[in-house]
């Protein structure tokens, strides 16, 4: 550990800050684990199917072989320091790994060599393409039965949408496969004896497994590529002339930082083959902290942009991406340096939320070990413990030089729960564990059904609402009975219409008076709620306008038809009249509310449902029975594509209908199948189906 602390000074340009991101499977944390082992951070290679790896330490993680929440690590390569965060595969922690996008510099995704590229490795790069992360790829299990190089490249291509540069050729295929040849550096990287592949020899020359023919076309293709990116190197190489080594390595790396080509690897992390080239191609190519453009934010006093340049002389800067509860230190937050220095014992201003915060000591992290430092560095990532009002997303800085970066978006809730406490000693421990959920995941939502009592917890999926529901048990001692899972339905309206809300109540002493005229009208789907003043001539005095939102969002999150939120539409407040001496904030409250509630009702509400992307992968003598069982839960069949010996059915379908769908696939197909499922958008409820949930509500 002392090794870590002693070389933390490195200069910024030898500092990298990288995610692993892939679909669930396809090798993230057995290539991170082999990361630590040849770059001397760990003594001993972790297992999965052990559950012996570092990077997955919680109890959970080793029990199901899934990452859960994302690792942060520390380890060197070459002089170089990386920063490492191994992110979930699995979609129902899309959180996680948007988060770490957020602010990482550079990624290596890593693709199963026999599958391509998968759902979740498509929505992952279109995540790191939204924060422009330049990647590496890295295509892994290529000594599988099935295993196709060549076909992987061209699936990045197509699916991608991205130029690939080939940078390594397999020696050997499937179960054959011992090494790389570099197409660059003209030499082949064999691992032989050593089990545990720390240990390879560099060979020149043609291995016998490629022929030179081979070679050179792939050769001359890379050359081209990395020439095309630079107008120098191109008329050089459009003159005949030979362009070095060092000239195409700079020229690549410059490539890879625009996110005009995208480096790919090969190899076995499992059998420990073709991991340290990878490692050589992350410190070569990668961004440093200082390749990135500086970073872009919003100064609070004065509403302009500024940007902060990642030095330590510069004001300090830092986005708070993460929020962990360690048993042993309390809350531990992520923060990601962008600018400056942060000592522990010191202050920093939380921007975000206008507050003073202390910064109560400073630790590295290494997945769940921990070591204490004094300072942080621009382009670190360090974890901060002490802070009292910060969440995920707020921007941490200098008081005296104020600035707010962009926060971090997450997906919506498309499912819930209903959880109550076993016995009356959980029912106090409850409501604290629930906030600690919230604050760990952003994703989660707690709320009450006014009905019928119960607090129900929202999430996007089925498997990250099991996986808290355990870890309160687990970790903070909460028992707890939980309801069938449950969709979370919306309502919106299809046409224009107007409502009234009057509000008079007489007492004995002063009345209560609020009358608001408004028009509700659809807005297109996804676009949220919007309020519109439109009140002429003082009809409602100024301070009465936002009582009457206040009240028409209240109104709006309890729902008219069913008693799901109303979303999508635009509320126009256009007339009303008020009392001098009766009218107040709460009764123009009541009267938005009760004006919302009237038009909606003429505007044709309708319920919408949660619409999941389904991919489902079987073999060709089940794909009827598939399909015909999608067909019977109201799927959109909307293809079938073939990947070696397998199909792959992608369809929309309801979640509604998809309770227990793993079980029911893996009945008809002998165990053979399976699904992969993420949320896709919102859609109109039949008119059938919604006249029965109307009716059980």
């Amino acid at each position: 550990m002392a090794e870590t602390t002693k070389n933390r000074n490195v200069s910024l340009d030898k500092v990298r800050n990288i995610g692993i991101i892939a679909h669930i499977d396809a090798g993230k944390t057995t290539t991170t684990e082999r990361i630590l082992y040849y770059t001397g951070k760990t003594y001993k290679i972790g297992d999965i199917d052990e559950g012996s790896t570092q990077m997955d330490w919680m109890t959970q993680e080793r029990e199901r072989g899934i990452t859960i929440v994302s690792a942060a690590t520390t380890t060197f390569w070459r002089d170089y320091r990386i920063n490492i965060i191994d992110t979930p595969g699995h979609v129902d922690f899309t959180a996680e790994v948007e988060r770490s996008l957020r602010v990482l510099d550079g990624a290596v995704t890593i693709l199963d060599a026999e599958e391509t590229v998968q759902s979740q490795t498509e929505t992952v790069w279109r995540q790191a393409d939204k924060y422009k992360v330049p990647r590496i790829i890295f295509v892994n299990k290529i000594d599988k039965l099935g295993a196709d190089f060549f076909k992987t490249v061209e699936a990045v291509r197509e699916r991608l949408g991205v130029k690939p540069a080939i940078m390594v050729l397999p020696i050997g295929v499937e179960n054959t496969f011992k090494g790389v040849y570099d197409l660059l550096e003209e030499q082949s990287f064999v691992w032989g004896g050593d089990e545990l592949g720390a240990k390879f020899e560099v060979k020149k020359g043609i291995p016998e497994q490629l022929s030179a023919d081979k070679i050179k076309e792939y050769r001359n293709i890379l050359i081209e590529q990395i020439a095309e990116t630079d107008e120098k190197l191109l008329e050089k190489y459009l003159n005949g002339e030979t362009l070095t080594v060092t000239e195409l390595k700079e020229a690549l790396r410059r490539a890879v930082i625009s996110y005009r080509l995208v480096p790919i690897y090969t190899g076995t992390s499992l059998r420990n083959k073709g991991v340290q080239p990878l490692l050589d191609a992350i410190v070569d190519y990668l961004p440093s902290p200082l390749d990135k453009p500086a970073v872009e934010g919003i100064n609070p006093k004065t509403n302009a942009p500024e940007l902060r340049e990642a030095k330590n002389e510069a004001p300090f800067t830092g986005l708070a991406f993460k929020v962990q509860l360690d048993p042993h230190v309390g809350k531990l937050y992520y923060v990601r340096v962008y600018s400056g220095t942060l000592k522990s014992g010191s202050y920093a201003y939380n921007s975000t939320r206008n507050q003073q915060e202390r910064i109560g000591r400073l630790l590295l992290m290494h997945a769940n070990n921990r070591e204490e430092i004094e300072e942080a560095f621009a382009g670190e990532i360090v974890a901060v413990v002490g802070l009292k009002d910060t969440r995920t997303g707020d921007t941490l800085c200098d008081q005296v030089h104020p600035i707010v970066l962009e926060g971090i978006t997450f997906p919506e809730p498309v499912i819930s729960l209903a959880i109550e406490p076993k016995s009356k000693s959980d029912q106090e421990k409850l409501g604290y564990a629930l906030s600690r959920v919230m604050e760990e995941d952003p994703t989660i939502r707690v709320k009450s059904d006014k009905e019928t009592g119960q607090t129900i917890i929202s999430g996007v999926g089925e498997l990250q609402l099991e996986v808290w529901v355990r870890r309160m048990k687990d970790e903070m001692s909460v028992d707890t009975n939980v309801g069938a899972p449950q969709v979370a339905y919306k309502e919106t309206i299809k046409k224009e219409a107007n409502g009234e809300g009057k509000y008079i109540r007489q007492t004995g002493g002063r009345g209560q008076y609020g009358h608001a005229l408004l028009r509700v009208a659809p807005r297109p789907r996804g676009e949220g709620f919007e309020f519109v003043n439109a009140v002429k001539g003082g009809a409602i005095p100024s301070e009465f306008i936002s009582s009457v939102e206040k009240g028409s969002k209240e109104a709006c999150g309890n729902g008219v038809l069913a008693g799901y939120p109303l979303t999508d539409l635009t509320v126009t407040l256009y007339d009303g009249s008020y009392h001098e001496v009766d009218s107040s904030d709460i009764a123009f409250q009541i009267a938005g509310s009760m004006a919302l509630q009237d038009a909606v009702k003429k505007a044709d509400l309708v319920l919408l449902e949660p619409i999941m992307k389904l991919e489902v992968t079987t073999p060709d003598e089940f794909m009827g029975d598939v399909i015909g069982d999608l067909s019977s839960k109201r799927a959109q069949i909307l293809g079938t594509t073939k990947r070696g010996n397998v199909s792959v059915i992608m369809a929309l379908a309801p979640l509604a209908e998809l309770a227990g769908y793993t079980t029911k696939l893996r009945s008809i197909t002998q165990g053979r199948a399976n699904p992969y499922m993420e949320p896709s958008h919102y859609d109109e409820v039949p008119k059938n189906v919604q006249e029965q949930i109307v009716a059980k509500k």
